[in-house]
């Protein structure tokens, strides 16, 4: 069994954690079921493992128990991409800042920032729960961005999902365009 697969069970079995990881991460377990289903040029499997409040949703790549499962994010519009290698690198990284695809859109760190304290001034507090249910130390938002955008520079070809069982069906649009 791969980390990935051991947080999963354990984002499962874990109410607390999982409460933790949809707000302030807006990873929620509870919906993994996606817009539309998808499918990737390669054959690999998506499996749904949660959603967004925006309709988005994220998917292991691959079989369970495969050594290599990176984590695709395919949003409610029709675009997508890489986030993470894995599902523990993409939990870090979405804890951090939940605005993360607003920020993979070029939006400054600081002013989102500065909005998501305004709006939550117990954000901090929220990431330091979630850092201590995780047991792993997140990164600071610039180095998560910067892990972000290099996870998306590797959507193409292999992982630019199509909707699946649509003969001629145009492939999902890169989710941040070219800021990667």
């Amino acid at each position: 069994m791969t980390a990935s697969d051991d947080l999963l069970r354990r984002i499962e079995n874990d109410p607390v954690l999982a409460g933790l990881l949809a707000w302030p991460g807006d990873f929620d377990i509870g919906r993994r079921d996606p817009v539309e289903d998808l499918r990737l040029p390669t054959g690999m499997p998506l499996h749904p493992v949660a959603g967004c409040g925006g309709g988005g949703t994220y998917f292991l790549c691959g079989a369970p128990g495969a050594p290599h499962r990176p984590v695709l994010y395919a949003d409610s519009e029709g675009q997508a991409a890489l986030i993470a290698e894995d599902l523990v690198e993409a939990v870090r990284l979405v804890a951090v800042p939940p605005y993360w695809r607003d920020a993979g859109a070029g939006h400054p760190l600081d002013e989102l920032e500065e909005e998501m304290r305004e709006d939550h001034p117990d954000i901090g507090g929220l990431r330091g729960r979630l850092a201590a249910a995780l047991g792993i130390p997140l990164p600071s938002a610039e180095e998560a961005l910067a892990r972000l955008r290099a996870a998306a520079a590797g959507t193409a070809p292999d992982f630019v999902p199509v909707a699946a069982g649509t003969d001629g069906a145009e492939p999902c649009e890169p989710l941040f365009g070219d800021r990667v």
